[in-house]
C-alpha cells in the first residue's frame, strides 16, 4: 500500500525528443489528451492551477483532484494530487534532464497522507505500473508527432 513512511516510487524513461517537446506535451492540454487523460477538461502549468476529473476503472470511480504545486518552465512541474472518494494525499513531479539528444523523464510520487489498504489500486506495484504505463504511452505520442 501507498504509505507516507514509504520511500518515494521513481520511475524513469529516457525519451527520444527535445525537452521542449516533452514540456509541451506535459502541460498542453490538447497534448495531455493524447497520451494522458483523455478526459482532462483543463490544464495551466500555473501554480496554484487547480481542476477535477473522474477516472473509472472496472468497479470504481476515481475524482482526481490536482493542484499545480511548482512549476519551472521546461525543467519540472509538480501537481498535488488527491482523490474525492477516497483519503490520502500525494504530490507527483515530472523532472526533465536533457542528455545526448534525450529527454530523460523522471516521475517521482511521494505520499503525503496514507491512503486506504483495501483498494488494489493504490497498491505500490499498482502505481509503478501506471506510471510505466503513461510513460511508454507518452513515448509513443512523441514518436508520433
Amino acid at each position: 500500500m501507498m504509505k507516507q513512511s514509504d520511500p518515494p516510487i521513481v520511475v524513469e524513461k529516457p525519451l527520444a525528443a527535445t525537452r521542449v517537446s516533452v514540456w509541451q506535451a506535459l502541460t498542453q492540454l490538447d497534448q495531455m489528451h493524447q497520451w494522458y487523460f483523455e478526459n482532462l477538461p483543463d490544464f495551466k502549468p500555473e501554480p496554484g492551477f487547480k481542476v477535477r476529473f473522474p477516472v473509472r476503472s472496472e468497479t470504481r470511480t476515481f475524482t482526481h483532484r490536482w493542484t499545480v504545486m511548482e512549476v519551472m518552465e521546461f525543467k519540472h512541474i509538480k501537481v498535488r494530487w488527491q482523490y474525492d472518494e477516497y483519503p490520502g494525499d500525494s504530490t507527483v513531479t515530472f523532472s526533465l534532464v536533457e542528455r545526448n539528444e534525450h529527454t530523460h523523464i523522471t516521475v517521482t510520487c511521494e505520499i503525503l497522507a496514507d491512503f486506504p489498504e483495501a483498494i488494489p489500486e493504490f497498491e505500490r506495484e499498482s502505481c509503478i505500473g501506471g506510471w510505466e504505463y503513461f510513460l511508454g504511452r507518452l513515448q509513443n505520442y512523441l514518436s508520433s508527432i
